[in-house]
């Protein structure tokens, strides 16, 4: 009692007026206001200075290896660089391994020309400097497959001592402190990694952009994206900058840029190659099943990347990798296939180009010899909204915190920003919804699909499928403002089937013609991001059954060949 007493009392001895009460509320509104303000201009601050720290470490790289290729060219001023720079991947390891060519000159040719592309395509994070240093030792590895190759890297496939941003600000000055399994690979078969690629911010577009690095642009038209989310691998392979490099893939992230970019890449089975060291923007998501995959000009030097980090080293840096060693003979088997194919998988209509490739090919693999099964997947409509896009953002984009959203990136994510008292409200009321039986459930749902499917592909009695791929090129800003199309690739990581892209054609104006013809009911937002893509690549996609990787490369090989001999 008396210690109330006491309060009243004091309460009595400081009592004042309305206006004086009102006057020192406003106070201290306007300090919590200044307060709130001073920690949002700090945390801006904080971030602008880590993005100038990760820009400086590039341009300090870039200059660093500019003025190593100075030094090497006038050293070496016979060396001719425009020669080496033409060889296919098997070519060049050929003469590589017969001593015609040294790695040192091919090194700096690839050097030089990914520097100069950087200036025009914006596709590099970082130059590693530490090749230049592999350099010099690289002889011990000369019995790899890969000897005195340079490979690119994406960014967020780790290299010791530098940064896995994944394009996010709060990811940044935390180098990692071992190279990825894949990496170490690489080096073992005598590879020398030389450079990392830019990526759009967190991953999840198939645009490439972020707010550290910016966009990085199409090699084949300036105004197109690379596509994402390895787009800066697409840019370099695509330029002539890199003749070799590794993505991956979630919903398309390596084939998406090979489309646009007009060269070859491959998704391999989720589980065939480490991921050790592969950092994804979060960890726990097991819906939807990520993988690491080669991305290069040709499906042979896809095949020999393969088979390169397939091999007892990688096996025994990562025992949860089955031990299956690249099956040469099944790569370069002859025998007819049976494909099933589509032009249109009922859920949404490919841009006219992208049909007009699988029916080219599906001829030229028919007067091949090949046999050909109508095929549509099973319940696009309830596997894309339930399945696959609830598994993989279902963190909500909390994983973009720390830092501005890219443009790119801001309408896609505009509809995971609510403010926080709606968040709480559907977080009660969905609270059943997301529990833990209930994402049991999902996961049991997706197994179920996978059965499903491949009963489905048995019944028709099909070895591999013949299908579109989402392209092309799209005009900035647009992948953030549809989705349209991305489920010819997602749906491929949703069933874990390996598949893989191959470049057959160009937009012709026809194709574009067409286009304006298409039913209104067809997005129109996809037209937008399409339009103008007369002369840019055409590409399908080659999809195989799990584990078949070795079955889903010999099928993008035969694709390849047919297109070639049909083009002399």
């Amino acid at each position: 009692m008396q210690a109330l007493q006491n309060i009243q009392h004091f309460l009595k001895g400081v009592k004042m007026d309305n206006q004086t009460a009102a006057l020192l509320t406003g106070v201290a509104c306007a300090v919590g206001s200044v307060v709130v303000l001073v920690k949002k201009i700090s945390s801006h601050r904080k971030a602008e200075e880590k993005i100038m720290r990760a820009k400086s470490r590039r341009e300090e790289s870039l200059q660093r290896a500019e003025q190593a290729v100075l030094r090497y060219k006038e050293s070496h001023p016979t060396t001719d660089s425009f020669f080496i720079l033409a060889l296919s991947l098997s070519e060049l390891t050929k003469q590589l391994k017969e001593g015609s060519l040294t790695p040192e000159d091919v090194f700096y040719s690839y050097m030089e020309k990914t520097l100069a592309l950087n200036k025009k395509l914006n596709c590099c994070t970082e130059v590693l400097l530490e090749s230049l240093d592999q350099l010099k030792t690289v002889g011990s590895n000369k019995d790899g497959l890969l000897y005195g190759v340079p490979v690119s890297i994406k960014e967020n496939v780790a290299f010791k001592d530098h940064d896995c941003s994944c394009g996010v600000i709060i990811n940044l000055d935390q180098p990692v402190e071992k190279d990825s399994v894949l990496v170490q690979v690489l080096k073992k078969q005598g590879a020398i990694p030389f450079v990392k690629t830019n990526l759009p911010q967190a991953l999840l577009s198939y645009d490439c952009s972020n707010p550290i690095y910016g966009q990085t642009v199409n090699p084949h038209n300036p105004q197109k994206t690379s596509g994402g989310s390895s787009g800066g691998e697409g840019a370099l392979i695509g330029g002539g900058g890199s003749l070799l490099g590794i993505g991956t893939d979630i919903g398309g992230s390596i084939r998406i840029p090979a489309s646009f970019c007009g060269i070859c890449g491959f998704k391999p089975t989720a589980g065939r190659l480490s991921l050790q060291g592969v950092r994804p923007i979060y960890r726990g998501q097991k819906t939807v099943s990520s993988s690491a995959g080669p991305m290069a000009r040709d499906v042979d030097s896809l095949a020999l990347c393969m088979q390169a980090l397939l091999c007892d080293h990688m096996f025994s840096l990562d025992p949860t990798v089955p031990p299956l060693p690249f099956n040469m003979e099944i790569y370069r088997s002859s025998r007819p296939l049976r494909i099933g194919y589509l032009e249109n998988d009922g859920y949404t209509q490919p841009s006219p180009s992208m049909a007009r490739g699988v029916r080219e090919v599906k001829a030229l693999l028919e007067q091949a010899g090949h046999t050909f099964v109508p095929y549509c997947p099973l319940k696009m409509n309830e596997i894309v909204p339930e399945l696959w896009l609830r598994g993989l953002l279902a963190d909500g984009t909390t994983s973009l915190k720390g830092g501005p959203v890219d443009p790119c990136l801001k309408p896609q994510v505009f509809e995971y920003r609510l403010p926080k008292w709606l968040k709480k409200i559907i977080s009660f009321l969905l609270k059943p919804v997301v529990s833990v039986p209930e994402l049991w459930k999902q996961h049991a749902a997706v197994e179920d699909y996978i059965h499903e499917t491949i009963a489905h592909w048995r019944s028709c009695k099909i070895d591999v499928l013949l299908c579109p791929v989402i392209g092309p090129a799209f005009n900035f800003l647009y992948c953030g403002k549809t989705s349209v199309n991305t489920n010819y690739t997602f749906l491929y990581n949703l069933l874990n089937f390996p598949a893989g892209v191959v470049t057959v054609s160009t937009v012709t104006a026809e194709d574009e013609e067409e286009f304006e013809h298409y039913p209104n009911k067809f997005n129109k937002v996809f037209k937008e991001a399409v339009a103008g893509g007369e002369g840019l690549p055409v590409a399908v996609q080659c999809v195989a059954l799990p584990w078949q990787d070795e079955l889903c490369l010999h099928f993008m090989k035969e694709v390849e060949q047919l297109v070639k001999q049909s083009k002399k």
